[in-house]
């Protein structure tokens, strides 16, 4: 009986799919239809022709079929595939307020509590909140000389650290992780923490859990069935106990902060959000509420600490592979900088092989492949098709760093990318590690300082050497979904 009324189920969801189908495609019709793509399966749509491991993969794959514009389902949902760097920017750039909202993505729902926080929210809200993020975030420092010093006082701590290690190899991660997030920490939480900090370390702990969840097998059943997965055991119940985990210590955070307030006197972001709260407490609709600074902090400390440490420890394993490439940057660093003062983000137009390097790892390590999902804002015609009012995009940003018109050598680790005949830094309309349009990272120019400082900081101080042979360091990503995670190595810092 039991398996007479499951199978009855089926039937019954199979029916409702194909009657929504046919519905859709009726629509569709009468104003033009919808980007090529595979016939989907009801319940399950294209998710068998996905490799779970290497998405981006399978959806290249995919294009090379239906060509650079074409349609996938998520389960029953449709989703339209921009897989080409002209499609991509003429998408983004050339009609950024269509494809400016944030599209379906029910583990950014689950961080910001259904769309209160800057990354995953829309419309009105997502206008406020970071037009309000970005103004605070520059009162205090950020692209200013200020911030620049908080860089460069966290990188000589963190190459404090590697000194006591006295030359053996270690695990990177979370050095790393404890520096970058100490910067945007100064900033949203008002102080930096010790890096051997229990609470932090946690935190820390937390936010890999998060990032390497989302790009693992089970995040991505969770963005397709997320009702299903939620109550279903399983490693991603781990990453929802992470997500809880860092949002009870903000909001921890902002009490103490609500009890020490000062309104003349704002210490940090936090501050500068409860006094907006009050400035708006008499508004029914505003966006300024306990939810609101709960998931817009998460955003900002996750976002600001996770993808720019990630960016570092590939990078330094790169540096590992390529030591002729390390040997160039220690010339450039004696030459401009020398060993007795801290590098400056001035320092960086006269370093075009640092510059260009740096680059090249964004554009190599390819660390959000499929990038943030957008939606379209209204019914549209692009190109030749038809894309319906809130449909979820996919803009693939490994094709558009991956794209052999851009550079010569797509697949290969390659600064001559960014250069010119002469050696100068040579801008290339294929960087989008920070994808681009209305949605561009809102800290962009902080990541951008961060990079710059950290690694000429560190190869300024060290070598790098490899605990292991070279030949077998594996640059392939341990996982590949939302993220492009990096597989766990050791090194050791050398003092020059």
């Amino acid at each position: 009986m039991e398996f007479l009324g499951a199978t009855t189920l089926l039937l019954l969801a199979c029916i409702v799919f194909i009657l929504l189908s046919i519905t859709q495609a009726r629509k569709g019709k009468s104003k033009g239809k919808m980007p090529p793509g595979p016939t989907p399966l009801p319940i399950l749509g294209n998710i068998l022709q996905l490799n779970g491991k290497e998405v981006f993969k399978s959806l290249n794959k995919l294009s090379e079929k239906y060509g650079p514009i074409y349609t996938i389902h998520m389960g029953m949902d449709p989703v339209v595939v921009l897989c080409s760097c002209d499609a991509v920017k003429e998408a983004l750039i050339e009609n950024s307020e269509d494809f400016g909202a944030r599209g379906h993505m029910p583990l950014l729902d689950r961080i910001s509590s259904g769309g209160h926080g800057v990354v995953g929210s829309n419309g009105e809200r997502w206008k406020q909140l970071r037009r309000f993020s970005l103004m605070t975030l520059r009162n205090f420092g950020m692209g200013k000389r200020s911030i620049e010093q908080r860089i460069q006082e966290e990188a000589q701590f963190l190459t404090e650290e590697f000194r006591k290690t006295n030359g053996q190899p270690l695990d990177p991660t979370f050095y790393f992780a404890k520096a970058v997030s100490n910067v945007i920490c100064s900033v949203v939480f008002g102080h930096r923490f010790e890096y051997e900090d229990r609470e932090f370390l946690k935190l820390l702990g937390f936010l890999n859990e998060i990032f390497k969840g989302f790009s693992s097998v089970w995040g991505q059943m969770y963005n397709v069935y997320p009702k299903f997965m939620e109550k279903i055991p399983g490693p991603h119940q781990k990453m929802f106990n992470a997500i809880d985990g860092i949002q009870e210590f903000i909001k921890k955070r902002v009490k103490a902060h609500q009890e020490t307030l000062d309104p003349s006197d704002p210490r940090d972001f936090i501050d500068c959000f409860l006094n907006k709260m009050e400035q708006e407490k008499n508004i029914p609709e505003t966006e300024f509420h306990i939810e609101a600074i709960v998931n817009t902090t998460f955003d900002l400390f996750g976002a600001g600490t996770e993808t720019v440490s990630t960016t570092l420890r590939y990078g330094l394993m790169i540096l590992l592979k390529h030591p002729d490439v390390e040997e160039r940057i220690h010339q450039e660093i004696d030459q401009v900088i020398g060993r007795n003062r801290a590098p400056n983000i001035e320092d960086r137009s006269h370093m075009p092989y640092m510059d260009a390097v740096i680059h090249e790892i964004q554009r190599f390590i390819d660390l959000i492949p499929l990038g943030l999902p957008h939606k379209v804002t209204r019914d549209l015609k692009f190109r030749d098709f038809f894309i319906p009012k809130g449909t979820t995009i996919f803009p693939m940003l490994s094709s558009v760093q991956q794209d052999p018109k851009q550079f010569k050598f797509p697949h290969q680790f390659n600064p001559g990318h960014f250069l010119d005949d002469n050696g100068k830094f040579n801008r290339n309309d294929g960087f989008m590690p920070f994808s681009s349009g209305k949605r561009i990272c809102l800290g962009e120019g902080l990541a951008r300082m961060e990079l710059f400082l950290f690694f000429t900081t560190i190869l300024q101080n060290f070598s790098l050497r490899s605990s292991m042979d070279i030949e077998k360091l594996d640059l392939t990503p341990l996982m590949s979904g939302f993220a492009n995670f990096p597989r766990y190595y050791q090194l050791a810092f050398i003092p020059r």
